[in-house]
């Protein structure tokens, strides 16, 4: 299935697509209207909201932003939708005013969030230092927030209906757990690569809507557009770092308790 079909074009995001189409290394392909993956969400029209309903039978959102994103920029109209369910799953260790601990002690204030951390776009060159914060920032989002990790793959597999799964960008968490999502039922690691990098086609759209709000702009506006921009060399990385530290994605699950179980049941539900 070619990339163009997985696109859904929405007034109110611009980074969403569909994980189906995906193949697998037994020669099947993950099933259409099951996952999406995108950027924020609380811009989302009433002619988006009822496409996403209709057309697609969304019942989850899996949020993965922080509580000081969320409070800053708002749950969106998906959050006020008697037949979705949010579940809201922070890959950072929650516990200061801001994004994490951390950045509360760095930053040291309410209004502002650490862009480094909640947008690590530091590819700035093709070096392996600058890819390497990159794979560190989501090797980190597993160190710390196993738990939402496994919360959102649950989601995907135990539930009725479709999920989205979104972050700020739909680039860097959400790519992290739509990775192990689709490693964990057997795509074949080139097309997980892939996904990963098709944000790039749509990264002046999630720059402009990122920029538009006060949130994210001034981080933004202190590095070139061209930096932003994903690179296959960073989930490549990232996805050996987790096969020799923990034996692949399924392993690092075990390790949280992933079950089996959990494994039959995502596979039964992203591919059949």
């Amino acid at each position: 299935m070619n990339l163009s079909t997985r696109w859904i074009e929405l007034d109110g995001a611009v980074n969403v697509r569909d994980l189906g189409g995906l193949p697998t290394a037994d020669g099947r392909a993950t099933r259409l209207g099951r996952v999406l993956r995108a950027d924020n969400l609380q811009d989302l029209s009433v002619a988006d909201v009822r496409l996403l309903l209709d057309d697609y039978g969304l019942k989850n959102v899996i949020d993965l932003r922080s509580d000081t994103e969320v409070r800053l920029e708002g749950p969106g109209p998906l959050a006020r939708t008697p037949s979705v369910t949010l579940h809201h799953l922070s890959l950072f260790a929650e516990g200061g005013r801001n994004t994490d601990v951390a950045a509360d002690v760095a930053a040291g204030a309410p209004d502002r969030i650490d862009a480094d951390k909640v947008l690590p776009w530091q590819s700035r060159r093709s070096d392996g230092s600058e890819q390497d914060r990159s794979v560190s920032h989501y090797l980190g989002y597993l160190r710390e927030r196993g738990d939402s990790i496994v919360a959102a793959l649950r989601v995907m597999a135990r539930t009725d209906g479709s999920s989205i799964v979104h972050c700020a960008a739909g680039k860097d968490r959400t790519g992290v757990v739509c990775a192990l999502a689709l490693e964990s039922v057997g795509v074949h690691r080139e097309a997980v690569v892939a996904d990963y990098v098709a944000t790039g086609d749509r990264l002046a759209g999630i720059l402009a809507r990122l920029r538009g709000s006060g949130t994210y702009a001034d981080d933004l506006d202190r590095r070139p557009a061209d930096t932003h921009r994903p690179h296959a060399e960073i989930m490549e990385k990232f996805l050996a770092r987790v096969d020799e530290e923990f034996g692949g994605p399924l392993g690092w699950l075990a390790g949280h308790g992933w079950t089996p179980e959990d494994t039959g049941a995502l596979t039964e539900r992203l591919v059949g």
